[in-house]
């Protein structure tokens, strides 16, 4: 197991210098901040000091080399906007942004499994035949549009959500949370919900081809063969066996559900990170811009190296042939 997890932490960080080099000069040939931000009216001294003033004066080579000596400190350099640690501007919005994506992963999860699981084992019924049309729809519906419609249903019409917002919060070891009140779970449910649609329908159709698949396999023929109860042949031979895939895939779509929640946050106000890396893309404040990505690269490479650790946890094959390849 050790050399499993060592193989893997020597790939993550190899990965994560890999996207550094590719976050960094990517953001770095895009437009140029001295035109958005430096008053055209300066005259060449005054702006070359503003210049200098940005570290943008500095060939790129030696902006990354210093981008990266400042980064093993904890300093991914000052917003050029906001005169304050980039860093700090988005560990401020962090705890929305992971309230709201852990939020809709556990609800794709509590409601995907139980629904896909029943789709499998009685695919012909009429309740499993409308959960599978759901699903599709769960895949087609564009998330901005549905989020409107929410609210124009359950905040306009019925008035029984509130539209946007957070909400009332509490702090807890340092992080204001909204799921820990009332008023804060009615502004979190909507844009939750909304976030996880497109997971639950992911889920519920990963967990019906899993249980297709297994319930035909010998071992769950045996336990049946056996006499053990439907309910112990469901919940320990087969659900335990298809969770391998949907963990892996669920996962990995955390990784998602953060980096790509900007839609939701904007349609529900919602203050998470999502609207602070829109208006640093509009204005090209770059420390926000790379700081945000390689948070999300940072984070995504966590997650995977997580979810290969279960999966070996779970399937022991995998870490044995890894060993041997």
């Amino acid at each position: 197991m050790s050399v499993f997890i060592i193989r893997r932490l020597i790939q993550s960080a190899l990965v994560i210098v890999a996207m550094s080099l590719i976050v960094f000069f990517s953001v770095n040939v895009i437009g140029n901040p001295v035109d958005i931000l430096i008053n055209p009216e300066f005259d060449q001294e005054e702006m070359d000091r503003a210049i200098k003033a940005l570290g943008l004066d500095l060939p790129i080579w030696q902006q990354y080399l210093h981008f990266v000596k400042n980064a093993f400190q904890g300093d991914f350099g000052r917003s050029f906007v906001f005169g304050e640690s980039a860093l700090k501007l988005i560990v401020q919005r962090v705890p929305a942004t992971m309230e709201l994506a852990f939020t809709a992963l556990i609800l794709s999860i509590l409601i995907g499994i139980p629904l896909g699981l029943f789709s499998g084992l009685k695919p012909e019924s009429p309740v499993s035949k409308t959960i599978m049309g759901g699903s599709i729809l769960g895949f087609s519906l564009p998330t901005f549009w549905v989020g409107i419609m929410m609210i124009m249903i359950f905040a306009v019409m019925l008035g029984v959500l509130p539209s946007t917002g957070r909400g009332e919060t509490v702090t807890i070891l340092g992080m204001r949370v909204s799921f820990l009140t009332w008023d804060g779970l009615k502004h979190l449910l909507m844009p939750a919900i909304n976030l996880a649609l497109l997971k639950i329908s992911l889920v519920i159709r990963l967990t019906r081809a899993g249980t297709r698949e297994v319930i035909l396999q010998d071992y769950v023929k045996f336990a049946r063969a056996k006499g053990l109860s439907n309910r112990r042949v469901i919940f320990v031979h087969v659900l335990k066996n298809i969770l391998i895939p949907v963990i892996t895939v669920v996962g990995l779509e955390l990784g998602n559900l953060i980096a790509f929640s900007v839609v939701t946050e904007t349609v529900f106000a919602w203050p998470g990170m999502g609207k602070l890396i829109i208006d640093s893309i509009q204005l090209l404040d770059r420390p926000i811009i790379v700081a945000y990505l390689m948070i999300i690269v940072f984070m995504f490479v966590t997650i995977n190296l997580v979810v290969d650790i279960l999966y070996s946890v779970l399937d022991p094959r995998v870490r044995l042939q890894d060993i041997k390849a």
